[in-house]
């Protein structure tokens, strides 16, 4: 039987391709199923979008985004902060967009 490495803690492996042009994966790994809520802000702070709110199963995973607001605008080039948050644990990546 082979062996397969399950993360301990939830693992972020950061934004594909980062610059992009028009969409990046975020990219994680779960060490077990759970909620995970992923979400895109600004640099000062502001909530872009919500990427996913919802259960994910074991292992690795990946979230999209296409460079748009929760309102479906196109946002600017510039620089984009994520936020990964699952198992009772929060982190954080940048990613730019570039037009």
């Amino acid at each position: 039987m082979p062996v397969v490495d399950t993360p301990l803690a939830v693992l972020l492996h950061g934004a594909a391709p980062n610059p992009f042009n028009p969409k990046t994966d975020i990219r994680f790994d779960l060490p077990r199923s759970s909620h995970v809520r992923v979400s895109v802000f600004t640099v000062d702070g502001r909530r872009v979008q919500t990427l996913a709110d919802r259960t994910f199963g074991e292992g690795a995973q990946a979230v999209a985004w296409d460079g748009r607001s929760h309102s479906g605008q196109r946002m600017g080039s510039g620089t984009y902060i994520y936020v990964v948050e699952a198992g009772g644990q929060r982190q954080t990546g940048s990613m730019t967009m570039i037009k």
